[in-house]
């Protein structure tokens, strides 16, 4: 713009501009994102997973966590450079961090991203995971602070879904669980497999001092989606258990059991038992497969209703060989 102004009483003239300065406002680029999600696992073991073994999560949550190496330091101390592969967003991805904070008492640890794919999109970016335990319930804490390299960028929400994601994985595979053991009987395989299939009530007659007594309430013998009642003696009580035949498979000599009411839901949201002959020679293998998910981390796993199956497989045996 141009204006006229007089000195000494002589005219001249002055060219004004004007000047803008854009500048982002340090604050809009900065943040912090926090969760919370309740799990049913001991938080205790929670945080030392996080302290000493995130390494482990591989095997809890590989889908979402393909590997973890420590390449500065020694696990579970501060100072220690971790680094981690992983997939977000339907890519691999990787992650170098390094351990900024670990408090005992509030069962914490920090970590702060120093390479990777994340520092793409972030000047700076923190992860805060901790467990705060309150009776029966343990509550995980996540907290993502960040600093974006522009306004463009995004908050971290799909990370910190990622980090929930991989809280429920941890949870449920301290939940769930499988054991299985073999036994090698003396007697007949295909009648062993016939009795579970179709005489599960003669077992009492074979194994009194474990089961009292078997009963069909719907379907008939030997059949899927019968549904049969035991009472049995395990941990030195009497229980009993309401189980629905979910698969026989002739060619394995199989025969899987959903247990649906009784003592042991007492204890776990599910549970399945299955038992099944193989042939080989001479040698009959008798397979049992307990397959479970725990309603808390407290509850042990069933060892025990393990001994229980195997000790009912040797009684059928001598029942048979007497």
């Amino acid at each position: 713009k141009d204006i006229e102004i007089h000195v000494n009483n002589e005219p001249h003239t002055l060219h004004l501009c004007k000047i803008s300065f854009e500048r982002e406002d340090k604050m809009s680029l900065e943040g912090k994102l926090v969760s919370e999600i309740n799990i049913k696992c001991d938080g205790d073991v929670f945080h030392e997973i996080f302290k000493h073994r995130p390494h482990h999560i591989s095997t809890m949550s590989s889908d979402k966590v393909q590997n973890v190496d420590i390449h500065e330091g020694e696990w579970g101390t501060v100072g220690s450079v971790i680094f981690w592969n992983f997939t977000h967003d339907g890519k691999e991805k990787v992650a170098k961090e390094i351990i900024e904070e670990i408090d005992e008492e509030k069962k914490l640890v920090k970590f702060k991203v120093i390479g990777g794919d994340i520092l793409d999109y972030y000047k700076s970016f923190y992860i805060t995971v901790h467990v705060e335990t309150k009776g029966e319930d343990n509550l995980v804490t996540w907290i993502l602070e960040y600093e974006k390299l522009n306004q463009d960028i995004p908050d971290p929400h799909t990370l910190m879904k990622f980090c929930l994601d991989v809280t429920k994985d941890i949870e449920t595979h301290h939940l769930t669980g499988k054991l299985v053991s073999e036994i090698n009987i003396k007697s007949d395989g295909d009648v062993f497999h016939e009795i579970f299939r179709y005489r599960p009530h003669h077992i009492s007659s074979m194994s009194p001092s474990y089961i009292q007594n078997v009963d069909i309430h719907e379907g008939e013998w030997g059949t899927v989606g019968s549904v049969i009642v035991w009472n049995f003696t395990h941990d030195g009580k009497e229980k009993v258990a309401k189980n629905v035949i979910e698969e026989i498979d002739e060619e394995k000599k199989l025969v899987k059991f959903k247990v649906t009411g009784g003592d042991i839901l007492e204890d776990y949201n599910s549970f399945y038992l299955t038992v099944h002959v193989e042939t080989k020679g001479e040698y009959n293998i008798v397979t049992w497969i307990l397959e479970y998910e725990k309603k808390n981390c407290n509850v042990p796993d069933p060892h025990t209703l393990m001994e229980l199956c195997l000790s009912i497989t040797k009684d059928i045996e001598t029942h048979h060989l007497n």
